[in-house]
Formats: structure tokens, C-alpha cells, sequence
């Protein structure tokens, strides 16, 4: 029996029903197919209480390695990170063997996606590698995605994306950190991951969904921080890193748009001038900002980033709409409060101030939420 969510349990019925009227099933074929299915939602109790709980053993035992377990020797706490963590992966596959629940299975996989970084730190421990390196994250999301690729399995994959992120972010700012190399790093990591999700469209939708769902959310997020007034250039050029990442990002998108449907091409164009705008609203900055005292050029970049950012949210819903996901929708939704509320907060609190601030912000929140709602039933009712 197949699992669906209530809403498209409702619509499969009405069809099926209504075929039944115009005579193209009969009553024995329509119960028969829709005897198939089951309403149920996809994040479940169960589901989410592993999850959760698979997360904390693992930040435990990374906890324990951050706090070196000083009463074992280094090839001790090695052995015995390494023995937790081949217990988790081995079990993992076991039970996946044996066709056990799905949110076992994945929480037995995330479990062990975690500790293979906890197995990362206790080894740099034992060679002298020192704690803060980047490099050690690197390892540990390259040792996920690795897993993740190898048993073909999202847990992993999520924690390999995440590490992966952190790792690029603390590489590229820690050689020249700005504002600009803030927002071209998340920019690029989203476009990337944009990239890779219409790769993986065809043959691994489970895997496209992650991608999908990390790429955009990076791009709204270099959006948002892009808006924000106050950002520096730097005073250094741009860090290898980060050149060699936007080349690597380029490449990506080639190969996105070649093998690609016409939405994932759509999605990289609208990426690709997401990473342009973000990147033209930090060299835009005239002068010095001052919170205090906004000058109208501050406000009217004020006002563009915003209409940046809301055109960008409406896009990511459009297209949530279309590929129906929620989670497109939300984040989406989420971009356009926050730049909103970050816009209101900075540039315009010391225009207005106290309660005609909250009441203006109360209203143009509730505005766009309304309009936003409208837009995307409109999207729906389209399609």
C-alpha cells in the first residue's frame, strides 16, 4: 500500500470517482485502486523522534571526542570511536537488509554519518592535528557524501551537504574574510548544489530533492545577507579559494543546464542572476553607513534589496508550486520575513521609531504575507 498525504489522497479519490461516473471504471476497479493507497503524512512522530534522537548520541560522542577522553590513550579513543562508528554504518545496511521500518534504517544512517566526523576528530587528535582546521571538516563531509553515494542513502547525504557548507564558509573567510566574499561563497555553494539537484533529477530524485533543497536555500540566504547595509568589500582580492570554487560552480551549471529539463534551466538562470545581484548590492555601498543617521541613498538600496529579495521568494514559490514542495514554499516565505524584518530593524528604526515601527512593520508583513499567499493559489490554480 502506498503512502500519501491527505490532500492528494482527497484529489485522487474525486477523480477516481468522477471516472467512475462517466462510466470509463466500474465500481470493483475504482474501490480496487483506491484500496491502494493510505493517507498518512510524511513526517511522522516516529520518524521524527529517531531522527532526533539519532542526532543527539551522535553530538555526544562528538562532544566527548571535542572534550578528549583524557583517561584513554589516543589509540584507544580511536579504537573506540571507530568501533561505535562501525557498529552504526554495518548496522544500518543490516537492517535495511531485512527490509526493517524506513526511519530506523535512516536513523541507524544518520547515526553514522555523524560519527564518521567524531572518528575525523579523534584521529587529528592522536597525529597533533590541531582541533580548529577546516580541513578536518572537509574530511568529514567528504566522508559522508562518500557514504551517502555508496549506499545510496539521503541521511548521509544531508550531513555531508551541511559539513560541506561550513567547511567552504571557514576555508574562503578565514584566508580573506568581507562581505562580499560572504555572500559570493553561499551564492556559489547554492548555485552548485542547484547544479547538482537537476543532475540528479533523473536518476536520483531523493538526491535532487536534497540538493535542491540546500541550493536555494543558500541562494535566498546570500540574498539576504547581501541586503543588509554595512557590508565591506575587503581590502584584499579575492581568495583563490573562492576563484576556484566559482570556476568549479560554472562547470556545474554546464553540465545542469545540458542534462537538465527545461524547470532545472530555469532554476540555474535564475540562480546565476541571484549570484550576480547578491554580489551588486555589497558593491553598492556608498560611503560609510551609519545606523543612526540612514542617508536616502542608504534607504533606496534599502528598498532595491528588499524588492530583490521579493522577487527572488516569489520565484523559489513559483517553483515550489510547480514541483509541489512545501519546503520550497517555506523557505521561500522565510527569506521574505526575515530580509523584511533585518530591512525595518536597520534602515528604517531610526525614521520611525517605537511603536509606528512595529505597526508598520505589523502591516507590511501582513500585506506581504496576504499577497504572497495570493500569488502562489494563483500558481497552483494555474498549473
Amino acid at each position: 500500500m502506498t503512502t500519501t498525504t491527505p490532500a492528494r489522497l482527497s484529489w485522487l479519490t474525486g477523480e477516481v470517482r468522477s471516472w467512475q461516473a462517466a462510466g470509463l471504471i466500474g465500481e470493483d476497479q475504482a474501490d480496487t485502486i483506491l484500496a491502494g493507497y493510505s493517507a498518512g503524512h510524511r513526517l511522522s512522530l516516529v520518524r521524527l523522534l529517531l531522527a532526533v534522537g539519532a542526532c543527539f548520541v551522535g553530538i555526544g560522542v562528538l562532544w566527548l571526542v571535542a572534550a578528549n577522553l583524557e583517561s584513554l590513550s589516543p589509540s584507544s579513543r580511536v579504537l573506540l570511536v571507530g568501533a561505535v562508528w562501525l557498529a552504526a554504518l554495518v548496522g544500518g545496511e543490516v537492517l535495511h537488509a531485512r527490509s526493517a521500518p524506513t526511519p530506523v534504517v535512516g536513523a541507524a544512517r544518520l547515526l553514522a554519518a555523524l560519527l564518521i566526523g567524531a572518528l575525523v576528530l579523534q584521529a587529528a587528535q592522536s597525529l597533533q592535528v590541531p582541533a580548529y582546521e577546516p580541513s578536518l571538516i572537509g574530511c568529514w563531509a567528504a566522508a559522508a557524501l562518500v557514504h551517502a553515494y555508496v549506499v545510496r542513502a539521503v541521511a548521509p547525504l544531508v550531513i555531508g551537504v551541511v559539513a560541506g557548507t561550513g567547511y567552504t564558509l571557514w576555508a574562503v573567510l578565514g584566508s580573506a574574510p568581507s562581505g562580499l566574499a560572504l555572500v559570493l561563497t553561499l551564492a556559489a555553494v547554492g548555485l552548485a548544489a542547484t547544479a547538482l539537484a537537476a543532475v540528479h533529477d533523473t536518476g536520483s530524485p531523493g538526491f535532487a530533492w536534497v540538493w535542491r533543497l540546500a541550493g536555494t536555500g543558500l541562494l535566498l540566504l546570500s540574498l539576504v545577507v547581501a541586503a543588509v547595509p554595512g557590508l565591506d568589500l575587503g581590502a584584499d582580492p579575492l581568495p583563490l579559494d573562492l576563484v576556484v570554487g566559482l570556476v568549479a560552480t560554472a562547470l556545474l551549471v554546464g553540465a545542469g543546464l545540458l542534462v537538465g529539463d527545461r524547470l532545472a534551466r530555469a532554476e540555474l538562470a535564475g540562480g546565476t542572476l541571484a549570484v550576480a545581484l547578491g554580489a551588486g548590492l555589497v558593491v553598492w555601498q556608498v560611503g560609510e553607513y551609519a545606523a543612526s543617521d540612514p542617508t536616502a541613498t542608504d534607504v533606496v538600496r534599502a528598498i532595491a534589496g528588499l524588492a530583490v529579495c521579493a522577487t527572488a521568494a516569489v520565484a523559489v514559490a513559483v517553483v515550489g508550486t510547480w514541483r509541489e514542495s512545501t519546503a520550497l514554499v517555506a523557505l521561500a516565505t522565510l527569506a521574505l520575513v526575515t530580509t523584511t524584518a533585518l530591512q525595518a530593524f536597520t534602515v528604517f528604526a531610526p525614521v520611525l521609531t517605537g511603536a509606528w515601527l512595529f505597526l508598520l512593520l505589523g502591516a507590511l508583513l501582513v500585506g506581504v504575507g496576504l499577497g504572497f499567499d495570493r500569488l502562489r493559489r494563483q500558481v497552483a490554480t494555474a498549473l
